[in-house]
């Protein structure tokens, strides 16, 4: 999530308790986990979530937790809304198979040969690009990349896909695991170019509808008139603030949309039933082998901490919107999503045709580890108090993170002074994959920002030499980074180079600033 030490690498992987309806109502597997759910909400500090399970074809557990928003009484139920964020991409990756069945495309089709315009880095790769290279992260960009184009900004989802042509790759096509989302966008205007409807129209009259998901959206605007809608919070301070929905729209093949656990429950049967749901037939068993068929390996990233030992996993992969690993001699298919102040997380088990969704406020750490915890009970694993163990972690990563904060600070070089005035540094900017930035003055202060995108308006602070501190103005709460100017040898402002950690799927390093020609 946005935080690089609330979430460390190996909560992907976590588990935490959870609990279920009162136990009179409970599957076996889950009696006594209420009085647990809402301990782990405490002492999580997140104001709720909502969990649905399905065993054998039938939804054997459903049930909210908690509020829609801190400070109010608004409960979570069965049809609560929250953000699915990158599960999104299942749903994508299913709508290609629905047309690979259909005959009107291959998985194995270049991708030029529906998106003229599409085009990398390398001319090669552009023209070997296929479909199922779209959905399975071996494109040899960075991970993560093009963000920067598609967060909070108005560029439409074909234009961030042209503008990935500037973005260099980091490793050879096709040799490693590297996780994006533009490259989904792209698939979602194959989608487009192939039935001449969009990403948003084919997926609700394909899937929604057949699978009676009627309070699932993609689409932003149909946010304002929900009327049980949990609202995003993220963790300001060590307590849970709630903010606003940011437009997700062009993002959309890659994780815009909102659901919740009823209509998630629709879609886990239909999964777990390999494309046939109450005699509706959505896609064939081709499609459903191959979408939960191992496509790119994912390196193993083992735990060295005893306690975690049960999550090592012996193999992982990527399918085709969906990651695959082994747990407890079970193959498990999951894949997790975030997006601002949301989290969530599906588990399958089809050896077992068990289903575990899992919609939660906040980061993503505590759905993550309560989807474990009723996989653990239904597959009869010894109990055990995940959710303490995950809140020593992430309080000894905070603790981590004061301690590089206080080393930053005592190193900073007093009583230096910027090469210029503040006036010459304010000015046109020009990254050449983003467009134009901007350093303005506000107040006697300068102020960065970004042409497309509005979120990524930010205070400078003068820190040392020509290095300036961002502090972000937006309300999730991003973490301060600098940007430091460089200069010419007869004084003059080249740029500036940013040293920013990552906002989700936001990485900085890939621009590359320079002052705009008509700036000086």
């Amino acid at each position: 999530m946005h935080r690089r030490a609330v979430v460390l690498p190996f909560l992907c992987a976590l588990l935490l308790l959870l609990g279920g309806v009162p136990a009179s109502a409970q599957p076996a597997p889950l009696a006594g986990f209420d009085a647990s759910t809402n301990a782990a909400l405490r002492e999580w500090n997140v104001p709720g979530l909502a969990v649905s399970v399905v065993k054998d074809g039938k939804v054997v557990f459903s049930k909210g937790y908690g509020v829609r928003k801190v400070g109010e009484s608004a409960p979570i139920d069965d049809h609560t809304l929250f953000s699915i964020g990158s599960i999104s991409k299942s749903f994508t990756a299913m709508a290609l198979g629905m047309l690979v069945e259909e005959g009107k495309l291959s998985w194995d089709d270049p991708v030029r040969q529906y998106l003229p315009y599409f085009e990398l880095y390398d001319p090669y790769v552009t023209r070997e690009f296929t479909i199922r290279d779209l959905l399975v992260h071996r494109s040899g960009l960075p991970e993560f990349c093009g963000g920067i184009l598609w967060y909070g900004s108005d560029f439409s989802r074909e234009e961030v896909v042209k503008r990935l042509r500037h973005i260099k790759p980091v490793t050879s096509f096709r040799a490693t695991f590297g996780y994006q989302s533009v490259t989904y966008m792209a698939a979602g205007e194959v989608i487009r170019a192939v039935t001449g409807k969009s990403w948003e129209d084919f997926i609700r009259e394909r899937i929604f509808t057949p699978l009676d998901m009627k309070e699932s959206s993609s689409l932003f605007r149909e946010l304002k008139g929900a009327k049980n809608l949990a609202m995003p919070h993220v963790r300001l301070e060590g307590k849970p603030v709630a903010i606003a929905y940011r437009d997700s729209d062009a993002l959309g093949p890659g994780g815009s949309i909102v659901s919740n656990i009823h209509d998630m429950s629709r879609y886990v049967q239909l999964l777990l039933a390999q494309g046939t749901l109450e005699g509706k037939k959505l896609y064939g068993e081709g499609v459903a082998r191959e979408l939960f068929t191992p496509q790119m390996l994912v390196p193993l990233r083992p735990s060295s901490r005893p306690e975690l030992k049960p999550l090592n996993a012996t193999f992982s992969a990527y399918g085709m919107g969906w990651f695959l690993r082994d747990y407890r001699g079970r193959k498990l298919v999951t894949h997790s999503g975030g997006m601002d102040g949301m989290a969530a997380v599906v588990l399958l088990v089809p050896e077992e045709n068990l289903g575990i969704t899992v919609l939660s406020h906040q980061d993503g750490a505590i759905g993550t580890t309560t989807a474990y915890q009723f996989l653990d009970a239904y597959l009869g694993a010894p109990r055990t108090d995940w959710s303490k163990l995950v809140l020593k972690f992430r309080e000894e990563g905070e603790q981590k993170e004061k301690e590089a904060e206080t080393k930053l600070v005592a190193a900073r070089v007093q009583g230096t002074k910027p090469s210029l005035e503040p006036a010459r540094y304010a000015g046109r900017y020009r990254d050449p994959m983003y467009g134009d930035l901007s350093i303005t003055q506000e107040n006697g202060k300068l102020v960065l920002g970004f042409s497309h995108s509005p979120s990524f308006t930010a205070d400078l602070e003068h820190w040392q030499y020509d290095t300036y501190r961002l502090h972000w103005r937006d309300p999730m709460g991003f973490p301060k980074g600098f940007i430091t100017f460089t200069l010419d040898a007869k004084g003059n402002i080249k740029g500036f180079e940013f040293d920013q950690p990552r906002l989700l799927d936001v990485n900085f390093d890939e621009l590359h600033v320079t002052r705009a020609p008509d700036a000086h």
